[in-house]
This record gives structure tokens, sequence and C-alpha cells, in this order.
């Protein structure tokens, strides 16, 4: 068994991922505002690439039975209902409804991890349930990919070491369980960090989101085990 761990999707093919257990890491905000949304009665969340498919894929759906949500550059997209907070996705603004979601890296990377499968959506904020979901998909599957969504196509270190703690529990008690360097690397930066919140606040990202006051968000998403769902990835939908 192996577990690799992806620091962007980039360069990533179908060969890649065929045949395991897939797990698609943006705490920063995507997954979770994904996970939040879900958790809070939305029917399911399309990802896009671009807030232009994003669009034309809802351009001929009842008004009420969707809403568009993203961000670009950590700002909410013009003429969409939400942006990319978890904050944002409350039962009053998403409940029963289908979320169509783009963001700059996080809904990417999802469109990018098709052809896996299961895709599993993981942040700290549904840590708990990931893991075991996680860990029983790689003893299945005989390997688990980690993909991490990065920044701005590049290493993210509050991705990594999600990665990272990630890694250490579902390998805890597997014997014969071999990991890529990324993988290994993820692991050791894990341990740098004791708490979430010191990790999560020590990026890039979480700095640009204080000075946008929207650092609300990173103290919501640095909080594991909030929820306990897994929302998969099929067919162009997240569900639970």
């Amino acid at each position: 068994m192996r577990i690799d761990v992806h620091y962007t999707p980039l360069g990533l093919v179908a060969g890649d991922l065929a045949g395991r257990g897939v797990v698609v890491i943006d705490v920063l905000r995507a997954t979770s505002t994904i996970i939040t949304a879900l958790a809070n009665g939305a029917k399911a969340v399309v990802p896009t690439a671009t807030s232009e498919e994003a669009v034309k894929m809802t351009a001929n759906l009842e008004k009420e039975g969707f809403v568009l949500a993203g961000e670009r550059r950590y700002a909410r997209i013009p003429g969409f209902a939400l942006g990319n907070s978890p904050l944002e996705m409350t039962a009053e603004a998403v409940g029963g409804r289908t979320v169509y979601l783009a963001t700059t890296n996080g809904t990417p990377a999802l469109v990018a991890a098709q052809g896996g499968g299961p895709v599993l959506v993981g942040a700290a904020v549904n840590f708990r349930a990931l893991t075991e979901r996680a860990r029983a998909e790689c003893q299945e599957r005989g390997g688990l990919a980690v993909i991490c969504a990065g920044h701005e196509k590049q290493f993210a270190l509050e991705d990594a070491y999600v990665a990272g703690r990630l890694v250490k529990a579902v390998k805890r008690g597997m014997k014969g369980l071999e990991l890529n360097d990324g993988a290994s690397v993820a692991v050791d930066l894990s341990s740098r960090y004791p708490a979430w919140l010191d990790a999560l606040t020590a990026c890039e990202s979480a700095r640009r989101l204080e000075e946008l006051d929207q650092g609300a968000d990173v103290t919501f998403c640095a909080k594991p085990n909030r929820f306990d769902i897994v929302p998969v990835y099929a067919d162009r939908r997240i569900t639970v």
C-alpha cells in the first residue's frame, strides 16, 4: 500500500489516480466551504474551473434551486450571491439548493481529480471523519492520493500541513505502508505546528485574509472536527 501527497494538481493525469482513493484539500477555503455548505443542508455542490463555467451551467436552471458562490483573489465574484467563505454557507443561504462554486485554487483541483474514485473532500473541519474514511479507502484499494490545491499553482503550507496530519493519522497502526517524498515531507511539516491554528495562521493565505478583514474564516477553518460528514465528488457533483 502507498500514500502519495501532491502539493498541487499540476501535472496529474488520470493514471496517477486510477484505482486509488483520492482526497482533495483546500483548507483555506474551498473544501472547508463545501463541507460547511453540505452540513448546513445544501443539496449538492458543483465545483467549476471558472466563474464563466458556473454561469453557463446554471443559465437554464430554476433560480430558486441553485446559488452561485465563489471568489477570485479572495474577493466575491461580481454578480454571485455568495463568496468562498464557510461563514456564508448558512442553512438560510444554501439549504435545499445546489451550490455552484468557482474558486481560484480549490475547485480547479477538484476538477483535476476526476477519474479517481472516490474523491473525498477534506479539511480540518471534518478531520476525524475524513481520517476514518480515508483509511478504509486506502486499505480497500491499496493506495491513497492526497491532492493539495496549493496557492496560485504553488506549494501552500496550510494544505501540506493538513495532508501531513492526515497521512500520519491514516498510517497509524498500518504496516507495510509506503509514502512518496511529498507524503514524508508533509508528515515532518505536521510535527512543526502542534496546533491547527498555529499552522493555518502562519501561511500566506491567512495573512492575506487577515488583511482583507476575513480573519474569522481562518479561525473557523482551523477548528477540527466541526462536522462528521465526508463529502464525495462523483459525476461532477459533491454530495454527502
